[in-house]
């Protein structure tokens, strides 16, 4: 196991060595220059990611869970991408869950001892009665994180999928997972500082993992986000416009089915090109296990056709 100082997101580039003594325009300039580089190590792992989003979804169908485990910034990206799968996508309660060592108070405050407890995420996993339905993605940028890798150790002897995502080749947390995910992004511009651009890679990932995921399982509509939560203004007009393409009607019938549709998108969509009321709409998105494209009868892909017929 390589030393703090082996890492690559420990070391020191010299290219960035006189920050210090830097305009503000150079600094911008250097940063942005930097991260430049993260998509494209992004792109490297893709094959990895693709096995990843596989498991997950593998794993949803059979009514599991996705949890992300991870502390300080990796863990408050965790955070953030399971809270906007429910909005996004309806998400049932408790589908996709963040966790952070250090608990709620770590997301608004350091708590950086936190991450050295390798009992703590055993026993925040303990709460949910995790099991081999369960998928568990560790997210550390080091790929040591003792709090990671006791959480991804715990799930492995659960039976539940595991996979890693770090920032360093070679890292101990792979050891312990399904699946993998090393983004080489090197050295920061502000040595050690992960919140930048493995940060940033993580986030990317993040991003992979659950919106490819929530594709597959039928959640979307073209490019549309067919299954959103309609919980505000901004929603509800967002909801219209949806409505409005992918049925192709004027604003108000668009607004007149969300309303007899209860503000359910999908089943709005429905009600307007198959001419049917609710209940036949809610039946025909049952049948095609939530899949819009195949309730309208429309031809499906073959991921959409497989999730049907599973």
């Amino acid at each position: 196991m390589p030393s703090t100082w082996e890492l690559q997101t420990e070391q020191s580039h010299p290219r960035y060595s006189g920050l210090d003594v830097s305009s503000t325009r150079e600094l911008l300039w250097m940063m942005n220059e930097a991260d430049h580089t993260v998509p494209m190590a992004v792109g490297k792992v893709l094959p990895s990611i693709e096995q990843a989003v596989e498991l997950i979804v593998e794993r949803l169908k059979r009514g599991g869970r996705l949890f992300y485990i991870g502390a300080g910034t990796s863990g408050r990206l965790g955070v953030l991408d399971a809270a906007e799968c429910p909005p996004t996508f309806s998400t049932p309660p408790g589908q996709v869950v963040g966790l952070i060592a250090g608990g709620r108070d770590a997301m608004f405050e350091a708590v950086e001892e936190a991450e050295d407890n390798s009992q703590s995420a055993p026993e925040d996993l303990e709460g949910f009665n995790l099991s081999k339905d369960d998928v568990v993605v560790g997210i550390t940028a080091s790929g040591r994180t003792p709090y990671v890798i006791g959480g991804l150790n715990y799930a492995r002897s659960i039976g539940s999928a595991t996979i890693a995502v770090s920032c360093n080749t070679k890292s101990q947390v792979s050891q312990y997972a399904d699946v993998p995910i090393e983004v080489e992004t090197g050295p920061e511009v502000l040595s050690g500082s992960t919140r930048l651009k493995a940060g940033t890679a993580e986030k990317l990932v993040l991003n992979m993992l659950s919106t490819a995921s929530m594709f597959r399982l039928g959640k979307v509509y073209h490019n549309l986000m067919v299954d959103m939560k309609v919980t505000n203004e901004k929603l509800l007009e967002r909801a219209k416009r949806i409505v409005m393409v992918s049925a192709e009607v004027d604003y108000e019938a668009a607004e007149k089915a969300l309303e007899a549709a209860d503000g359910h998108v999908k089943a709005a969509i429905l009600m307007v090109k198959k001419g049917v009321d609710k209940a036949v709409a809610d039946r025909l998105l049952d049948e095609a296990n939530g899949f819009l494209r195949i309730a309208l009868g429309e031809q499906a892909t073959e991921d959409a056709q497989d999730a049907q017929d599973a």
